[in-house]
C-alpha cells in the first residue's frame, strides 16, 4: 500500500492537531525555548513492527531528525530501540503521544495479523486470513496498512472496491439470486461479486446465479463444512470463492480453516487490537541550537 508523501503527510497532522488542540500547555510552561534532545522509540515486547514510514513523514514534516534502525513489518524482541529522533524539545513532547498512537496501534495489528496467518500456517492450511472494514473511523488506512505488513488480505479498502452485497440488500431486493443477477449485468468487467449468505440454499442459489465469491455469514465450522460439500457434490465448489467470516477468532480459526473454505475474514484484528507497548525515552538534553545525529556523535 502507498500514498504519496504529500497525503500521508497531511493525514498525520490532521491527528496531531486534533491532540495538541490550541497547545501543548504542560510543554509550554516546563521546557525552556531552544532545547534541544535526543530520544529513543522504545518497543517494550515482543512484536512485529509496523508504522516506521508514517513515523518518519510525521517527525520530518516538524523538523524533526529520526531515524529508523529497523524496517516495517520486522519481527522485533522486547526492549529493542526502533528509533532515534533528534530535535526542538516542545515539539517532539507536543508530537510524542500522536507519533507512540501510530506505531502502536499498526504495530498491533500487524503482530495480531501475523500469528493468526502463522497459526493456519503451521496447521498446513493456505486459507487466506483477511480483515473486515471493521476499522476506526479516519484510521482505515493504517489500519489495512498494518494488516498488510503483517501479511494479511486487506480485503475491500472502500465500498468501489468490490460489489459485496449485504443481508440488507438482499432484503431490500427480495431474494439472493437476483440481486446477484442485478449486480453481475451491470457491474463493470474490472469488479468481482460478492454476496453474503445465510443459508446453504442461499449460497447454492448464489453460486447458480454467477456470483464470484460467497461469504458465508456467521456460520459456526461445522455448517461451513457442509456447505462446502454441498457445493462440490453439486459440481459448482470451483466455480466460486468462499469466504467465511463473522465469530471466527484465534481460539477457533483452525476449525474454520479445516472447513475448506478459501478466506476467513476476521474482524478482531481491526475493531479489537490490542495496541503493542511502545514508549519514547529521551536519553540526553542540550540547550543549543545545534542539532547533531546519533552517527555522527558516534
Amino acid at each position: 500500500m502507498f500514498l504519496p508523501k504529500r497525503i500521508l503527510e497531511e493525514k498525520l497532522r490532521r491527528f496531531l492537531e486534533e491532540d495538541v488542540g490550541q497547545g501543548d500547555i504542560t510543554t509550554h510552561l516546563t521546557i525552556s525555548k531552544n532545547t534541544i534532545v535526543e530520544a529513543e522509540v522504545v518497543v517494550k515486547e515482543g512484536g512485529l513492527v509496523a508504522g516506521i514510514e508514517e513515523a518518519l513523514v510525521l517527525c520530518e514534516s516538524l523538523n524533526l531528525q529520526a531515524k529508523a534502525l529497523v524496517s516495517d513489518g520486522v519481527q522485533v524482541k522486547p526492549k529493542i530501540v526502533i528509533l532515534r529522533i533528534v530535535g526542538d524539545a516542545k515539539t517532539l513532547l507536543s508530537a510524542e503521544r500522536t507519533l507512540l498512537n501510530i506505531l502502536s496501534r499498526m504495530s498491533g495489528i500487524a503482530t495480531t495479523t501475523n500469528r493468526l496467518i502463522g497459526k493456519v500456517k503451521a496447521a498446513g492450511y493456505k486459507t487466506r486470513v483477511a480483515c473486515t472494514r471493521k476499522v476506526a473511523p479516519g484510521l482505515g488506512y493504517f489500519d489495512k496498512k498494518a494488516v498488510f505488513l503483517g501479511g494479511g488480505d486487506t480485503h475491500r479498502l472502500h465500498l468501489d472496491d468490490l460489489v459485496l452485497i449485504k443481508d440488507n440488500h438482499i432484503k431490500i431486493v427480495g431474494n439472493v439470486g437476483d440481486a446477484v443477477r442485478k449486480a453481475c449485468e451491470t457491474v463493470s468487467f474490472s469488479k468481482k461479486v460478492e454476496v453474503e449468505v445465510a443459508s446453504v440454499e442461499d449460497a447454492l442459489e448464489a453460486a447458480e446465479a454467477g456470483v464470484d465469491i460467497i461469504m458465508l455469514d456467521n456460520f459456526p465450522p461445522v455448517k461451513v463444512k457442509e456447505t462446502v460439500s454441498i457445493l462440490m457434490k453439486e459440481g459448482i465448489r470451483s466455480k466460486v470463492l468462499l469466504e467465511a467470516s463473522g465469530g471466527i477468532t484465534e481460539k477457533n480459526i483452525l476449525e474454520y480453516a479445516a472447513a475448506g473454505v478459501d478466506i476467513l475474514s476476521i474482524g478482531e484484528t481491526t475493531h479489537s487490537v490490542k495496541a503493542l507497548d511502545i514508549s519514547l525515552e529521551v536519553v540526553n538534553v542540550r540547550k543549543d541550537k545545534k542539532m547533531t545525529t546519533h552517527s555522527e556523535r558516534a
